[in-house]
């Protein structure tokens, strides 16, 4: 029956928040109790709730109203200011997880020729990697006093631009892998989308700009906003071939400098955390089976966990060394760095969305989720601890 959806709803808002309170009691993001919720409630445990095409599209919504708070929430300035540093470091965040997931994915189950279904899938595994979700971090840095310091600033602004960075590979890769697909027909559409929004968008600022000073914090704000959110992402992905999930993220970028930007991302973090987060995060728990699941996915799991991980700290902490950072402070920035959450889920969900991924490996990412939100602040707590408090010393 129509109606079931209800139903549906009910169990997964429920389990969703119940598992959420529970994961913040014990310290961890609500996200992963959220996970764990849809696990439970999914096919490979309690099956009281299944997949259907009505929850896909909820599920596609909370990814864009995601998105759209995550371009909201960037602080353009705080980028600019930073500089060359912080985008050395992401772009040292990127390539070097992006290396070893294809390794790891390469060592076991195989090289496989460059533009073969094969070769993209061990390219995606290390796409995965590349995504930083600096919450926890930000929270640690926030409690030890440290977040305005020399590092911390590093830490946020370089996270920001390995976002954005990781969505353009992401959208590289969803483009090649498509069977007709041209290299350079894929980055001329990468660009073009890019040339696109940066016109368009500035052109929409200005309005919203108009709109904001004439009718400062009313929902109309917000609401326009959503529009523009659904509106890139359609475009985004109908007229350029690129994820939908980057139209929703740009959208977000062009107005996260208005006054009201605050006021926007308050609004759409109520559909969020009411309605369509949950029914995302649970989602990827009822997607995750574990039928397949071996002792070689489980050994595959815990390397994935490692190699992600590890390969962060490599790639930013060699790379801030080369502007002056030194010791502590490198590892410092490469720790900070290395905690995922919901670009991964949200990058996770695109690839098993093209077949570039199989919903077998969502626990994995959630292995990997879970196990970097409770080292990081362990790791980081340790390596400030015995420094004044304050700013960390110049090199």
């Amino acid at each position: 029956m129509q109606i079931e959806f209800f139903k549906d709803l009910a169990i997964i808002i429920l389990f969703a928040k119940l598992f959420g309170l529970l994961a913040k009691k014990l310290k961890a993001p609500q996200v992963v109790g959220e996970i764990v919720a849809g696990l439970i409630i999914g096919p490979s445990v309690l099956g009281i709730v299944g997949q259907s095409d009505f929850l896909a599209q909820m599920a596609e919504i909370g990814v864009l109203l995601l998105m759209f708070s995550a371009g909201l929430e960037t602080d353009l300035k705080e980028l600019l200011k930073t500089g060359p540093a912080a985008l050395a470091v992401a772009c040292a965040g990127v390539a070097v997880p992006l290396l070893g997931g294809w390794l790891l994915y390469s060592c076991f189950y195989g090289f496989s020729p460059s533009g073969s279904e094969g070769f993209y899938r061990a390219v995606f595994i290390g796409v995965i990697m590349t995504a930083t979700s600096v919450g926890i971090t930000v929270q640690t840095l926030r409690e030890l006093g440290r977040l305005k310091g020399r590092v911390g600033t590093l830490i946020m602004s370089a996270a920001i631009i390995d976002d954005v960075i990781g969505i353009i590979v992401l959208t590289f890769v969803i483009g090649l892998k498509t069977p007709d697909s041209n290299p350079l027909q894929v980055v001329a559409s990468t660009l073009l989308f890019f040339v696109f929004a940066g016109i368009v968008g500035f052109i929409i600022y200005k309005v919203f700009k108009m709109i904001d000073k004439k009718y400062p914090h009313q929902r109309r704000i917000p609401i326009l906003g959503l529009a523009l959110c659904f509106a890139l992402a359609y475009i985004a992905e109908k007229y350029f071939g690129i994820a939908d999930i980057t139209g929703a993220y740009v959208a977000g970028i062009i107005l996260c400098s208005l006054k009201d930007s605050e006021y926007i991302a308050e609004k759409m973090d109520i559909s969020s955390y009411m309605l369509f987060g949950p029914i995302f995060f649970a989602s990827i728990g009822l997607k995750t089976e574990f039928s397949g699941f071996t002792a070689e996915l489980l050994l595959f799991s815990l390397g994935f966990v490692l190699v992600a991980m590890v390969t962060k700290i490599i790639g930013c902490g060699l790379m801030s060394a080369a502007f002056g950072y030194r010791g502590r402070d490198c590892l410092k920035v490469g720790v900070g760095m290395m905690t995922r959450g919901e670009v991964a889920l949200i990058v996770s969900q695109k690839g098993l969305s093209v077949g570039l991924l199989d919903p077998v490996y969502f626990a994995s990412v959630i292995l990997l989720i879970i196990c970097s939100s409770i080292v990081t602040p362990i790791v980081m707590k340790l390596l400030y601890k015995g420094e004044p408090e304050g700013e960390s010393p110049a090199a």
